[in-house]
C-alpha cells in the first residue's frame, strides 16, 4: 500500500481508503469486520464513514471493530466521518450550524467510541448558515481536541474557494481535504473542482471510483441490473442509472475492458488505477458489499497503468467541453506556462 499526504497537511493516508456506506445495510457487522480486518492487513489506514450512513449504524460498527481489535491494529487507523444531513426531526437537526454540527460531532464520537476523529468533513454546502459560523465551529473543535483536521464534500468550486479563503483570512483552521465523485465517467470535476481543490491545498478523496459498479464490467446495456447490485438498489439505482442510458458510458466501458484484458487485470482494477493516478488525488475510497469484492479492488494497489493505457482511457472518457472550459481555457493555461500569448496574430493591414 502506498501512502500520500492529505493535501497540504502533514497527515499521511493510504492511497486506498475503506468506505463504509454499505455497513449495516447490505454488509452485515460480521462481513464489515472481515472487510476491516482485510483492509488493515493490506496496509490500509483511512476509514471513511458518516453519521447518516444507515442512521449511524456504520459508525457504530466501525466503533465496535476499533474496540475489539488490539492497539497495534487500530493505532494506525485514520478515522474520517461527516456531518451535515438530517439526523432528527428537529428543525435544527441538519445543516452546518454550530448547534447541529456540535451535536452531530458528539454523537459520532460516541458511536465511534473515540475522543477525537482525524478528519471531520462537511457533508455538503449549507446555503442558510454563514460560512464564518461553520468555520468558527470547526476551529473550536480542533482547539478542543475533538477533531484533528477538517474537510469538505459535495461542494461546488466557488463554495470550496470561498470556504478556504475565509478560513485563511480569518486565521481559522483550514480544510485539508475535499471528497468528491471522480471516475472515468465523471470527468467534469476536472474543469473547476479539481483545480479549485489544488489551489486551496485540499487533497482529493475520491468516492464512487467505479461509478456505482458501472465500471466493473458486470452490467450490459441490453440487460437489467443483477439483484443485489448498486443499480438495482432503490436509492443508488436512480443516482447511477442515468449513466447507463448514455452511449458514452458503454464506449468507455468497452475501452476499459480491452485495456484490462490486455493487461491481465479486471476492469475494476484498471479503473481504480486510473483514478488513483490523477492529479491531486490523496486517496480512493473503496466501497464493497463483500470481502471478495474488497480484496479484488485492493489488488489495484500495485497497478500502474502505462502512458499509452492512460491515454486510451483518457480519450474514451473525455467529455464534451465548451466555453469557458474548452479552447479558451487551454490557451490561457498555455500562456500561463510559457509566458507568451498563444493566440493567432491579427491580420496585416491592407496595403
Amino acid at each position: 500500500m502506498d501512502y500520500r499526504l492529505l493535501g497540504r497537511s502533514g497527515l499521511a493516508v493510504s492511497a486506498f481508503a475503506l468506505g463504509t456506506m454499505t455497513f449495516g445495510d447490505s454488509t452485515s457487522q460480521e462481513e464489515a469486520f472481515a472487510q476491516l480486518d482485510a483492509f488493515a492487513a493490506a496496509g490500509g489506514t483511512l476509514i471513511d464513514t458518516a453519521d447518516v450512513y444507515m442512521n449511524g449504524a456504520a459508525e457504530t460498527i466501525v466503533g465496535r471493530w476499533l474496540a475489539e481489535r488490539p492497539a497495534h491494529v487500530t493505532e494506525p487507523m485514520i478515522i474520517a466521518t461527516k456531518g451535515r444531513f438530517p439526523t432528527s426531526g428537529d428543525p435544527n437537526g441538519q445543516g452546518n450550524s454550530r448547534r447541529h454540527l456540535q451535536r452531530a460531532l458528539d454523537s459520532s464520537l460516541a458511536r465511534l467510541g473515540v475522543e477525537a476523529v482525524d478528519l471531520y468533513q462537511l457533508h455538503g454546502w449549507d446555503p442558510l448558515t454563514p460560512v464564518q459560523e461553520t468555520l468558527a465551529f470547526l476551529d473550536d473543535a480542533v482547539r478542543a481536541g475533538k477533531i484533528r483536521y477538517s474537510g469538505l464534500s459535495n461542494f461546488t468550486g466557488w463554495q470550496l474557494q470561498k470556504t478556504s479563503d475565509l478560513a485563511e483570512t480569518r486565521d481559522l483552521a483550514r480544510p485539508v481535504a475535499f471528497q468528491l465523485q471522480y471516475n472515468l465517467l465523471v470527468r467534469e470535476v476536472e474543469w473547476e473542482l479539481v483545480p479549485a481543490a489544488e489551489s486551496a491545498g485540499l487533497g482529493l478523496l475520491v468516492f464512487s471510483p467505479l461509478a456505482g459498479g458501472v465500471l466493473t464490467g458486470k452490467y450490459r446495456p441490453d440487460a437489467p441490473a443483477p439483484a443485489g447490485t448498486r443499480l438495482a438498489h432503490p436509492m443508488f439505482g436512480p443516482i447511477f442509472g442515468a449513466k447507463t442510458r448514455q452511449q458514452r458510458t458503454w464506449e468507455v466501458a468497452s475501452t476499459l475492458e480491452r485495456v484490462a484484458q490486455e493487461r491481465g487485470v479486471t476492469p475494476a482494477q484498471a479503473a481504480l488505477a486510473w483514478v488513483a493516478a490523477r492529479k491531486g488525488v490523496s486517496s480512493v475510497l473503496l466501497g464493497a458489499r463483500t470481502l471478495e469484492q474488497l480484496q479484488g479492488n485492493l489488488a489495484a494497489g500495485g497497478l500502474v497503468l502505462s502512458p499509452e493505457e492512460t491515454a486510451r482511457l483518457d480519450k474514451a472518457g473525455e467529455p464534451f467541453i465548451d466555453y469557458p472550459y474548452g479552447p479558451m481555457a487551454a490557451a490561457l493555461r498555455t500562456r500561463e506556462v510559457s509566458g507568451t500569448a498563444q493566440f493567432a496574430a491579427p491580420p496585416a493591414p491592407a496595403a
